[in-house]
């Protein structure tokens, strides 16, 4: 099975080169992703597309772009081997498939450590991010880092049993995480029991009772539809899992210096794009807060409770981060907490 997924998508792949006039490219960076080819709908894609557009643009054509979304090519998971492998140039990988290739990103599952979408862009655009960008391309070797886009925002969570306002309002819920040990940990802290599940899975499950609630920002609440099969959406703001946008090295490293610099500039136009649709659908009257507000009952937690949450999941998280990623784990751990310490704390323009 897995060799004739293989020969699909390398037949996939070769129909779209020779059929499109993007074969006649000098270079072509083709990018897989997971969202739905919408540039208004989500933060991936709106990344890509603006990422695209400056990057044609800039050089003349001479690298052109090719974006496959909504897992044309696979998953998430298989994206990142594709990238890799040279199949694809390059992907947004998320946290959870990352973790399969990439175990210390599990650093980033810090429960209810930013204090703001700010500090958040200050950390992974700065000492920090660059920090785990070198780490990754050493651990994997064969892929460049060259930045952390936004997935729609902090993670809420969501559930079709009653309002969460307190950490006892979790006990008994069965909620749905990615299959990371550090999610499940902060679920199971917080009193609920943690139901890892496939993305393809949470929909039906949560229709059919399966599971009781799950987590994820509100942009993703919206386009996946969850107020369909879900009551109650709580303002938990408990997490921060950015996309890691990689590309093939041996890709990377075949572009001028000057291709280097628009791929780079491209990153960074790319990332205010993401970043600004994100907070964009979250204050639609459609597709953010206000319209959710419509179907859902909307609570967000008191400071004191949240301080409650965050002193019940942070010591467990960060005693399973140390334990199990040794000594770079400790010392990327480190890094995150003093920098997102630094970031809560800074004032923009003072």
């Amino acid at each position: 099975m897995k060799k004739l997924t293989t020969t699909l998508i390398t037949a996939a792949l070769a129909t779209a080169i020779t059929a499109s006039p993007i074969a006649m490219a000098e270079k072509v960076l083709r990018i897989g992703h997971d969202n739905k080819a919408d540039m208004m709908e989500n933060p991936a894609h709106a990344f890509t597309g603006v990422f695209k557009n400056i990057v044609e643009t800039a050089t003349n054509g001479e690298i052109k772009v090719q974006v496959f979304p909504s897992n044309q090519l696979g998953n998430a998971k298989e994206h990142i081997q594709m990238v890799r492998d040279g199949q694809l140039q390059g992907t947004l990988a998320p946290v959870g498939p990352l973790a399969g290739y990439y175990p210390r990103i599990g650093v980033l599952d810090v429960p209810f450590a930013f204090n703001s979408n700010a500090s958040t862009y200050e950390v992974f655009d700065g000492k920090f991010g660059q920090t785990l960008a070198r780490d990754i391309e050493a651990e994997l070797k064969d892929v460049k880092v060259l930045g952390f886009p936004d997935t729609g925002g902090f993670f809420s969570v969501t559930n079709s049993q009653r309002s969460i306002e307190n950490l006892d309002d979790f006990k008994g819920l069965r909620i749905r995480t990615m299959t990371l040990p550090t999610h499940q940990k902060i679920i199971q802290s917080l009193g609920a029991e943690a139901y890892p599940l496939s993305w393809g899975e949470v929909y039906s499950s949560l229709q059919t009772g399966v599971i009781d609630g799950q987590m994820n920002p509100v942009p993703t609440v919206s386009f996946a539809k969850f107020d369909e099969v879900q009551k109650y959406l709580t303002l938990t703001n408990h997490l921060f899992a950015p996309y890691t946008f990689m590309v093939n090295k041996s890709f990377y490293d075949s572009l001028t210096p000057n291709e280097k610099k628009i791929v780079s500039d491209a990153v960074e136009i790319a990332l205010s794009a993401n970043r600004g649709l994100s907070r964009l659908i979250e204050a639609s009257s459609e597709r953010g807060l206000a319209g959710l507000k419509k179907k859902m009952k909307v609570n967000a937690l008191t400071d004191e409770h949240r301080e409650q949450m965050r002193q019940a999941t942070q010591p467990g998280v960060k005693k399973y981060i140390t334990q199990t990623h040794g000594e770079k784990g400790q010392e990327l751990l480190n890094l995150f907490l003093s920098e997102v310490e630094k970031a809560n704390n800074s004032t923009y323009l003072q």
